[in-house]
């Protein structure tokens, strides 16, 4: 029975926190705009695939090696 003096006022501490984080998210407009993300992969920026990274598009092979014996 002792536990719950402890237990109950932490569990409303820690959902008064969260509504206020989700109160705060609400204010600062982290919803307004939920669809942009998603349509944003659509768009084509040639800026981020000038770097010629993992992510270029360009596909690196495995060209087989001359020098060494192959197993045939």
């Amino acid at each position: 029975m002792s536990s719950l003096i402890y237990l109950v006022p932490l569990a409303l501490l820690l959902g008064g926190a969260a509504l206020a984080a989700f109160l705060w998210s609400l204010r600062s407009g982290q919803y307004e705009d939920l669809d942009g993300a998603a349509h944003r992969i659509f768009l084509e920026d040639d800026g981020d695939r000038a770097g010629g990274g993992p992510d270029s598009g360009a596909t690196a092979r495995a060209e087989p090696n001359d020098s060494m014996p192959s197993s045939r």
